[in-house]
């Protein structure tokens, strides 16, 4: 036994070191994937963090190259620097008077052609054009700016403090522009699938791995049960919408005790309950309503009471008539609960009426001037009401008892439902039945929206908290099945 234990003790612990293993490699492809998927987004943010190692990814992966237009503008100026601390006549050779002339040229070229346009980064080329600007004072125009920039006169102010405003401020953003290579598919290059290829073949291993093990684990799984079983892995070996693979490593940090989810599930459940169970409670009874009235007015309940009660064209189920067995109950509960509770209110009513009776017979009138009679007539109604009331009840009692009294009564249960049908089709009866019934059902409605309107939703979100929470306190924590 202890074997044994130990044992299982041993394969539980590798299955949890597999879990965070997994997890592991996981997190570091879900990370490259971000780095890729943000990397044209956020080009120029790595590039002032890690530049050289954006550069290599970007030309490796993506397909971007120096754009030519502003490289040669970048080496123009290198050009310019190299001369000026060559040329003891500085500013005033006819070197650097050429070179200032074709940096003129080149930037408004620059600004007339807007190089960052291929790369989307139209909006640097405006910033650079701000910059040169604010620094030169012509505030009308950036042509105007770079001549002046580049014009001998504004440079003999001190060229090397004016060549470091330039590399500093005008420089990192002309490089980051860039041109990007176009794919057969008609699409920018994208080799990200180089870097994802070997995660893709490794979890699809892992997923067919895990698919046969819950096949051959678990009973009367099919290889397709498995597969669905261990549904959210597929975005780890599908070789689009990466962004999906969040979902698999988050399960899977949970699974591998990396991270406790089960207080944010249970948040998302009680925000889930409480958005959708009034509106679903009150969707579903509007529609049950609306279909009642459906009913009413296609007359179809009407149809339904009177095939039910004439049993003609009426499809039965159990050759049992349902309702002369619902009368035939409801007849035996009246009879043997019923009215033994309320013999004494069945009495008093006898008593008036009997009473009343006897008030409006003239000899009646003439016997009340007799001393004594009045005590008298009031104990002989009293005894004939409680006799009439027991005979009554107890005709009924023997009635039901009695197999003809029961068909009797059935026969009369008959008659009733016949006479009531035969009325109830006399005349627009029925019609106006109908229209008094889809009224109500309408005005039910409209209360009860009414009411649901009125009422406070935070306390009806908080009545759900607080009894979800009692439910989710309740309920036993499941194990965590790391093969799962």
């Amino acid at each position: 036994m202890t074997s044994i234990r130990s044992r299982s003790s041993r394969v539980r612990t590798f299955q949890l070191w597999f879990e965070r293993l997994m997890v592991a490699i996981a997190t570091a492809n879900l990370l490259l994937v971000f780095f890729d998927l943000s990397y044209i987004r956020f080009r120029d943010q790595y590039l002032r963090v890690l530049p050289e190692l954006t550069t290599l990814y970007g030309g490796t992966f993506k397909g971007i190259e120096p754009h030519r237009v502003t490289e040669a503008y970048l080496d123009d100026v290198d050009e310019l620097k190299q001369i000026l601390e060559a040329e003891e006549l500085g500013l005033e050779s006819p070197e650097a008077r050429r070179q200032l002339a074709v940096l003129r040229q080149s930037s408004v070229t620059l600004v007339d052609e807007d190089p960052f346009a291929v790369a989307n980064k139209s909006g640097t080329l405006e910033r650079i054009k701000k910059e040169m600007r604010d620094h030169t004072g012509q505030e009308n125009s950036s042509k105007d700016a770079f001549r002046m920039f580049w014009s001998e006169a504004y440079l003999e102010q001190g060229w090397r403090e004016q060549l470091d405003f330039f590399d500093t401020e005008v420089r990192p953003r002309i490089k980051t522009n860039y041109w990007r290579g176009i794919g057969f598919n008609g699409l920018p290059t994208d080799r990200f699938w180089i870097i994802d290829l070997p995660f893709i073949a490794l979890f699809a291993v892992e997923f067919l791995g895990r698919t046969l093990y819950l096949s051959r684990r678990h009973a009367n799984t099919t290889w397709l049960d498995a597969m669905l079983w261990r549904i959210y892995d597929a975005p780890l070996f599908l070789p689009f919408w990466r962004w999906l693979r969040v979902i698999p490593v988050v399960v899977r940090s949970n699974q591998a005790q990396l991270s406790h989810l089960d207080p944010i599930q249970s948040r998302l459940n009680r925000i889930l309950i409480s958005q959708f169970a009034v509106e679903l409670t009150e969707v579903v009874f509007l529609r049950m309503i609306d279909q009642v009235q459906n009913l009413i007015k296609e007359g179809q309940i009407s149809r339904w009471l009177f095939e039910l009660t004439s049993q003609q064209g009426y499809i039965d189920l159990n050759d049992v008539n349902e309702v002369q067995t619902i009368a035939q109950k409801i007849s035996d509960i009246i009879v043997n609960k019923v009215l033994p509770e309320i013999k004494p209110e069945i009495d008093a009513v006898l008593s008036h009426s009997v009473t009343g009776a006897l008030a409006q017979a003239p000899a009646y009138q003439g016997l009340k001037l007799l001393p004594g009679f009045t005590t008298l007539s009031t104990q002989i109604t009293q005894q004939i009401s409680a006799e009439v009331s027991k005979n009554l009840y107890g005709a009924l009692q023997q009635a039901l008892a009695d197999e003809q009294g029961a068909a009797l009564f059935t026969k009369l249960v008959e008659s009733f439902g016949k006479n009531l049908r035969d009325e109830m089709r006399q005349g627009n009866t029925l019609e106006e039945l109908q229209e008094l019934l889809d009224a109500l059902l309408e005005e039910v409605k409209v209360n009860y929206v009414a009411r649901i309107a009125e009422n406070d939703m935070e306390t009806r979100r908080a009545d759900t908290y607080r009894l979800y929470g009692t439910t989710q306190k309740a309920r036993p924590t499941p194990t965590k099945l790391l093969g799962r």
